[in-house]
């Protein structure tokens, strides 16, 4: 029985490791993403860079250059670098006049615009921050300054959008493998509830008819009936609630503080005399909240037990009833056990932790389900201290006002 019962803990450790191996690899295939584009973005970038050098110095050749130079062979080297039309080029001279390849321009404009134009164009060239190339024309300076093309822009987001294209990725089949792994635990805990109240159910019609023989028998102690009958009816409310988790639980408006009050006296009597219980409602005499009962004592029943262990055996456990905002009912029981250490306050709701030794860990985790699956409310750990206590919040809606 307890190998089987270690089966999910392994299962749950898994998981989280394959949680991690999975944003590993999506971090593995960004970072790669990145530089290899960076490699790329790179060897592009040097490449035009060296193409505007030719550029230039063809220009500065073909400007300096005697009458009987034959100069063809460098209009037609000027000819196919001026093939490639993504580049913007602004040639300025020693008098600040500029010159431009590679940008569009009205016909219309008269020379004062285009001018205008390309000084705000240089402008943002010089912004792309790509060193400018000077031309040594023997009698004055003139400069090239050269923009990215439209394939190294490109390139340059790229990764971005690549890294985007990979979170998105990560985020759906983070979302899908929680809810895969969620759908599995809604499986797993109906199937066991039903078949633990399956299983309970046979033998508790047995014995509640052994229990109607006793009581006619006049030589046994009538005790000893009534004390048998006491468990039956306890196993009876464990079998209805493990059925009500199996299916879908039918809630009912009931009296919070009514319903908490009835179950302490049952649950006064099976915890020790030196735990105090007290509760203090703040509501309205008639405010209810759709529960089940069978369900919501056991949440109660879990909560104030672990309190019990926490303080071992001897303490107070307060639990307050108040209304908050946006029609929610809290619910606040406040032991003053030893608390809950910070490495362990985000384990307390999982399946199979413990503290205890012979500790099933499952009974906030069932707590937790009960609250927040079947009632739509909120279970949270509001607040802990080490040797002073801990305060547990069930939140609760209120149920809507009918005319």
């Amino acid at each position: 029985m307890f190998k089987e019962v270690s089966l999910p803990l392994a299962f749950y450790n898994r998981d989280t490791w394959l949680k991690v191996a999975f944003f590993a690899v999506c971090v593995f295939m960004a970072g790669f993403s990145l530089y290899f584009t960076d490699g790329l973005v790179s060897k592009l970038e040097e490449r035009e860079k060296q193409q505007i050098e030719l550029y230039a110095e063809t220009i500065r050749y073909v400007m300096t250059s005697d009458e009987n130079a034959d100069i063809n062979f460098f209009f037609e080297r000027i000819k196919k670098i001026n093939e490639n039309n993504t580049i913007p080029v602004i040639w300025k001279d020693g008098s600040g006049h500029l010159n431009s390849i590679n940008i569009p321009m009205p016909n219309q404009l008269s020379t004062e615009a285009k001018q205008d134009i390309l000084k705000q164009k240089l402008t943002e060239i010089i912004a792309e921050n790509n060193k400018p190339i000077e031309m040594d024309m023997g009698f004055q300076k003139e400069y090239i300054y050269y923009g990215n093309s439209k394939l190294l822009k490109l390139l340059r987001y790229y990764p971005l959008s690549q890294l985007l294209v990979v979170l998105i990725i990560g985020f759906l089949g983070y979302i899908f493998f929680s809810y895969s792994r969620r759908a599995e635990q809604n499986r797993v805990w109906v199937g066991l509830a039903k078949e633990t109240a399956h299983q309970l159910g046979t033998p508790l019609s047995s014995l509640t008819a052994w229990v109607e023989i006793l009581r006619n028998e006049p030589q046994v102690d009538p005790n000893i009936v009534i004390e048998l009958s006491k468990d039956i009816q306890r196993l009876e409310t464990i079998t209805t609630r493990f059925s009500n988790i199996g299916s879908a639980p039918i809630l009912k408006e009931e009296n919070l503080e009514e319903l908490i009050n009835t179950f302490l006296q049952y649950l006064k009597n099976r915890i020790s005399s030196k735990v105090n219980i007290d509760v203090i409602s703040y509501l309205a005499p008639e405010q209810c909240a759709r529960v089940n009962r069978y369900l919501f004592e056991w949440v109660i029943e879990n909560i104030c037990k672990n309190g019990v262990d926490a303080m071992s055996g001897s303490g107070n456990i307060q639990i307050i009833l108040s209304e908050g905002k946006n029609n929610v009912i809290y619910i606040d029981i406040t032991d003053t056990g030893k608390g809950i250490s910070n490495k362990n306050m985000s384990k307390i709701f999982s399946p199979g932790f413990s503290t205890k030794k012979r500790g099933w860990g499952l009974g906030l985790t069932l707590a937790k389900r009960i609250v927040e699956n079947y009632h739509e409310g909120k279970l949270i750990l509001k607040s802990t201290e080490i040797n002073k206590g801990s305060t547990f919040r069930i939140s609760l809606p209120k149920p809507p006002i009918t005319a």
